[in-house]
């Protein structure tokens, strides 16, 4: 295991893979974490952290929050998952992902307590974060949970703030079928005496998270209840609003490239977070938000959400939203664009909640059914046999490159392609 080649081979290979293998590979114990971390000396005890959890948003207000704090000079650890191209996007440091050299001494440094434990993947990558954030000496961290909160992984870190974009129905063969109970499980972030901040209220909701507050002593701030956000412009390239709290005017013409209109929602959520910096230690000034927002992507090296991939000759568009919440926002984006006709490259995986989300999709557009290339990815035979009762059509494609290959030969210049229904599909083409 001398070469990054050969530990990238083990770790897929020898570690069990939710990317992968799905339910199986995700553990509801922190007994290997704990053990872990103890085997590496505790690092995640050596740099201040801020915890995010939540069913969508997460990696946007991640990266958004990211790139704040990397403005303000900060040594800056970021580690979300899962990976689109690259395992190492997985752990960033100032946006630069971790070097094959690190990977292979630390899975060479872990091996020991890898044969003995036999860690999932996730645990594995959750301990190498920790370990290259305390070696690399970060001012801070940012960490995004895998599934959850309660029993994810990450969730061995005493954070000094701890963030809920908002709660969806996702992964309920794994965290419940109600979202009472998918709240219960991303309430377990929660930390005693440590700022909390949700993104989104829902009153059907609020109350788990406030007794939950109020019992571990916690500042529990809504986003979405202390802001308010006005559209100033919203192009491809740039989503531009004003914000306002308690009528006054905080941030005038505040832009990003996070585009999408979804992500009005977790720049409150990040605004809320920065906000709350200086009382915990950093000193963030306004400006700070304004230089930041309005490059992310390139700060921070963001993939894969609403991601232009063409505009010449046809429009295609990329997005990772793969669950009811996500989509149905998705699909309120792309009713708002301007084309003739859709073309939808769809693909998703198995243990989806599928009659959910293809009710959300548009019946109008032509669809180009695929199968990401991993063994959790829904057969296309399957997919468009669903699809068909929600009056979906469209022809079945072998591959994610053939499909969209279909789809562009298909397309008029003045039609839309889209990618999405899985971050795996979308991974294979961006």
């Amino acid at each position: 295991m001398n070469s990054y080649k050969a530990t990238r081979q083990y770790l897929f290979s020898k570690l069990p893979m939710y990317q992968r293998k799905g339910k199986k590979a995700f553990k509801k114990d922190l007994t290997n974490i704990l053990k872990l971390s103890e085997f590496m000396g505790h690092p995640h005890e050596s740099f201040p952290s801020i915890h995010i959890a939540g069913t969508n948003g997460k990696g946007s207000v991640a990266h958004g929050l990211a790139a704040i704090l990397q403005q303000m000079g900060l040594k800056v650890g970021l580690y979300t998952s899962p990976h689109y191209k690259n395992f190492r996007e997985r752990i960033k440091i100032n946006g630069k992902p971790l070097s094959e050299q690190a990977v292979t001494q630390l899975t060479k440094s872990f091996k020991p307590i890898i044969e003995e434990l036999q860690p999932s993947f996730f645990e594995i990558t959750t301990a190498m974060a920790f370990k290259s954030f305390a070696q690399e000496g970060v001012d801070i961290a940012i960490i995004e949970t895998g599934l959850g909160g309660r029993l994810d992984a990450t969730n061995i870190i005493t954070p000094i703030l701890s963030i809920i974009t908002n709660i969806s129905l996702d992964h309920m063969d794994l965290l419940g079928d109600t979202l009472a109970l998918i709240a219960e499980e991303k309430a377990g972030i929660i930390k005693k005496n440590t700022p909390l901040v949700i993104g989104q209220y829902d009153p059907t909701i609020a109350t788990i998270f406030q007794t939950k507050a109020a019992a571990m002593n916690v500042p529990l701030y809504f986003a979405d209840q202390q802001f308010q956000a006005i559209t100033h412009h919203h192009r491809l390239q740039e989503l531009c609003i004003d914000v306002y709290k308690e009528e006054e005017l905080l941030y005038k013409q505040l832009c990003t490239d996070m585009t999408g209109p979804f992500q009005t929602q977790n720049l409150l959520t990040i605004l809320q977070a920065a906000e709350l910096l200086n009382e915990l230690g950093f000193a963030y000034c306004r400006q700070n938000a304004f230089d930041a927002l309005t490059q992310v992507k390139s700060l921070t090296n963001m993939i894969g959400r609403w991601q232009t991939l063409a505009t010449d000759p046809t429009l295609i568009l990329a997005d990772s939203g793969h669950n009811e919440g996500g989509m149905e926002i998705t699909m309120d984006a792309l009713q708002k664009l301007d084309y003739q006709q859709l073309h939808f490259v769809l693909g998703t995986v198995k243990e989806k909640n599928l009659n959910t989300i293809l009710a959300l999709l548009p019946p109008n557009a032509h669809y180009y059914f695929c199968k990401a290339d991993i063994p959790r990815g829904l057969p296309t035979s399957a997919l468009k046999s669903l699809a068909m009762k929600y009056n979906l059509k469209g022809t079945a494609y072998n591959s994610v490159q053939e499909a969209l290959q279909a789809a562009k030969e298909a397309a008029s210049n003045q039609d839309l392609i889209f990618i999405g229904g899985s971050s795996f599909v979308v991974a294979e083409v961006i």
